[in-house]
């Protein structure tokens, strides 16, 4: 049997990359091998990957722009404040919203790892049912199914 672990991203600087993940995604360190570090997230870092893995350096893409990780946040212009505060990010793109009226804003991290932070579905759907919107008009709007609708409404 075969079970998935984890993705694990290549880092320069572990010590950097520790404290971006835990100061800006609350992301508590679960194992911390000094050059592979895991988080509470279900993801990992490592520093000098090229090693572990016999790629040479120059083999490794950074940014690739070709995965990014994803997180959520309930109040979306608050976390917008938290980075502004942490200083020194990329942003891909501004805050926006995606047709299915979440926003989100994609940044790199300090190795050029892009992160999607999104609004939380449920923060979504509560906001376009507090501006009048049925529980059927919100999970056509929100492409989600009306279950998943009903359940945010049972969460409140």
């Amino acid at each position: 049997m075969i079970r998935f672990q984890l993705p694990l991203l290549a880092v320069a600087d572990v010590a950097r990359s520790k404290h971006f993940y835990c100061t800006l995604f609350d992301q508590r360190i679960t194992s911390d091998f000094g050059r592979n570090v895991t988080f509470s997230g279900g993801f990992a870092i490592q520093e000098d990957f090229a090693w572990l893995t016999g790629v040479s350096p120059q083999a490794i893409v950074q940014p690739s722009n070709n995965m990014e990780l994803y997180f959520e946040v309930d109040d979306l212009d608050a976390w917008m404040r938290r980075l502004q505060a942490y200083g020194g990010i990329t942003l891909l793109h501004a805050p926006l919203t995606h047709p299915w009226h979440q926003r989100v804003v994609r940044l790199y991290d300090p190795d050029g790892h892009l992160i999607e932070v999104g609004e939380a579905m449920q923060v979504v759907v509560r906001r376009l049912l507090a501006q009048g919107h049925t529980v059927e008009q919100t999970a056509a709007l929100t492409e989600h199914p009306v279950s998943f609708v009903q359940s945010c409404l049972e969460e409140q």
